[in-house]
């Protein structure tokens, strides 16, 4: 198993290359699947997500080429052909390993009126249920049962009809699902209180260019008029918006102050004014200008203070929960105490142990963390990641750690974060990846 091996201490120098958007391109490569032909998306990070996903996909009879290079700054492109489709399941050997994979429900019933997907796994934190999916589903008009494990759905006659949903939550994960089910259908379907986040909206404009009939995207009312059959196109995912802000924090960790530390491959307005209004408070001055191509370069000035800040996390346009847990290590080195609520998934806490070993004055009182702040120096130690971005957040203590920092079991890190050792080591943090052997490491329990 892999760990990374960080010695903290040192400053952040030029810049880091955004890479593309995670939660966009795993339902951009669901929505290949509604197409008879072949697809070619761009800007796909390099993640084993991806790759998990791919492999999803391939079950069914799809042809997935995706063959990446060693540049981590070069933009990929993956092909799917989807004429060959024929197996109509997700299995559980793969879907286990990632709940976006959870997807083919929506992509499947809408191409071929049936599906049988395993109940997915992923981060080990928290209820996620699939509740929503499954009644989403049901609104427009497929029959779903579950059976050893595994979703089964049909739709009448081979097609949906169409339907009303609700979500209540709102949701992302089921907005997509549901979406996918429905640009197929005979007929209208409505869809309430929908997420409006960008992964979102750029995940329903593919769509539109397939040729759905979708109005209302980045609202929290979608209307989708059902066609007979969506088109292959050649479509360019966005940037990673949450790999973006945590470059931010990043830079306003450990940017020497007056020095101005770039990040490139950006999309701004993807990260919601919450955040942005939150990173102004916090004194880290930061400006949004003109890059090469499409995308903007975002630069962070280093400051000697960081001012505290409290935040709560909330869907899109509010501060995204997938920032909170770094957001926690940024507010340990403000000077002063602050809050960290997160109202989406009040359990997501579990990097809090592994910070507080590094000597981060942590709480956790029900959905809200209290840091105490004014932990200028934190020491270096064996933590282990949890997730994908607790892992993140780990990386970013060790990088503000006297000594060494071993995050263990990395693996959840190289889900969402394209080649992060090699960007940071150009950057100027010293870190290495190891491996390590997971039944004598300190930190992992027995």
């Amino acid at each position: 198993m892999d760990k990374l091996v960080i010695t903290g201490g040192g400053a952040l120098r030029g810049s880091l290359h955004v890479g593309g958007s995670k939660n966009t391109a795993l339902p951009l490569m669901a929505a290949a699947v509604l197409a008879d032909g072949t697809t070619k998306i761009h800007n796909i990070p390099v993640l084993k997500d991806v790759a998990t996903f791919s492999n999803v996909i391939r079950v069914t009879g799809c042809k997935v080429t995706w063959e990446p290079d060693d540049d981590p700054d070069t933009p990929e492109t993956i092909t799917i052909d989807a004429s060959g489709i024929h197996h109509f399941e997700a299995p559980y050997d793969l879907v286990k390993q990632m709940r976006a994979s959870f997807y083919m429900l929506g992509a499947l019933l809408g191409r071929g009126g049936k599906a049988k997907v395993s109940l997915p796994g992923g981060c080990a934190w928290g209820p996620r249920p699939v509740d929503l999916h499954i009644k989403g589903m049901e609104a427009l008009g497929a029959t779903v049962t579950e059976e050893g494990g595994y979703v089964i759905a049909e739709a009448p006659d081979g097609r949906l009809p169409g339907g009303r949903m609700r979500f209540e939550p709102v949701s992302v994960g089921a907005t997509i699902n549901v979406l996918l089910a429905a640009v197929t259908a005979s007929g209208e379907s409505v869809l309430e209180n929908c997420a409006a986040e960008p992964d979102v909206v750029v995940f329903g404009q593919m769509l539109q260019a397939m040729g759905a009939q979708i109005d209302g995207l980045g609202t929290d009312t979608i209307t989708v008029q059902g066609v007979d059959k969506l088109n292959p196109v050649e479509f360019t995912n966005c940037p990673d918006r949450i790999e973006l802000g945590t470059y931010m924090i990043a830079a306003a960790l450990a940017t020497p102050p007056g020095a101005t530390f770039r990040i490139t491959g950006a999309e701004p307005e993807h990260l919601g004014p919450a955040f942005t209004d939150a990173f102004r408070q916090t004194g880290a001055p930061f400006r949004f200008v003109d890059g090469d191509g499409d995308w903007s370069t975002v630069e962070v000035e280093g400051v000697e203070t960081i001012q505290p800040v409290s935040i709560e996390t909330a869907p899109f346009p509010g501060f995204a929960t997938d920032l909170q847990a770094q957001w926690t290590v940024l507010m340990t080195q403000a000077d002063g105490p602050s809050t960290v609520r997160d109202t989406i998934y009040t359990d997501r806490f579990k990097h809090i142990p592994e910070l507080r070993r590094l000597g981060a004055d942590l709480k956790v009182e029900g959905d809200t963390v209290h840091v105490a702040g004014n932990t200028r120096t934190l020491s270096g130690a064996v933590v282990m990641s949890t997730d994908l971005r607790a892992s993140v957040s780990l990386v970013l203590a060790g990088m503000m750690a006297s000594g060494e920092t071993d995050v263990l079991r990395i693996y959840h890190l190289d889900r969402g974060y394209e080649r992060l050792e090699g960007k940071l080591q150009r950057a100027g943090i010293d870190v290495v990846r190891k491996e390590y052997d997971e039944a004598h490491a300190e930190g992992v329990a027995a």
